[in-house]
């Protein structure tokens, strides 16, 4: 099992930030592995939403189901899966002076075969996880 995690502040407040990072679709704005994140579920934005991601890293294309598994005032929670990998990501966001302080947790655990990758997956998701706290900053200093 392989746990990223980042802390930063961004301008907007709480309640912003957490309504548009609720909609699992906006990781084509701030995650720079995902190429193609659709909704394949219709309604609103609620606990069991779903998403199917395309993704590249390090070279290689995966494709996950993400879920929205928990939806509060202050963190959201996607549960992704595929043949090869869970991954759980956590974002919690606090109010920080006039804006938020962020939380990004990613606990990726691979599976069969890929589990042989775990060490190198670590090295890899260090560095997408540095360039997903630079995009987020980024993205949601627009909102």
């Amino acid at each position: 099992m392989t746990t990223i995690s980042r802390t930063f502040t961004v301008d907007p407040a709480p309640s912003v930030v957490l309504e548009y990072l609720k909609d699992f679709s906006h990781a084509e704005e701030w995650d720079p592995g995902t190429e193609k994140c659709q909704r394949i579920d219709d309604g609103p934005l609620t606990v069991g939403s779903r998403w199917h991601n395309t993704s590249k890293i390090a070279g290689v294309s995966t494709e996950l189901e993400y879920t929205l598994e928990e939806l509060t005032d202050s963190k959201v929670v996607f549960a992704g899966k595929n043949d090869s990998a869970t991954t759980t990501d956590t974002i919690t966001v606090v109010p920080s002076g006039s804006g938020s302080e962020i939380t990004y947790e990613a606990v990726i655990e691979m599976s069969g075969a890929a589990k042989l990758a775990t060490p190198v997956v670590k090295l890899v998701f260090e560095k997408i996880g540095s360039d997903t706290e630079d995009d987020m900053v980024t993205v949601l200093n627009r909102l």
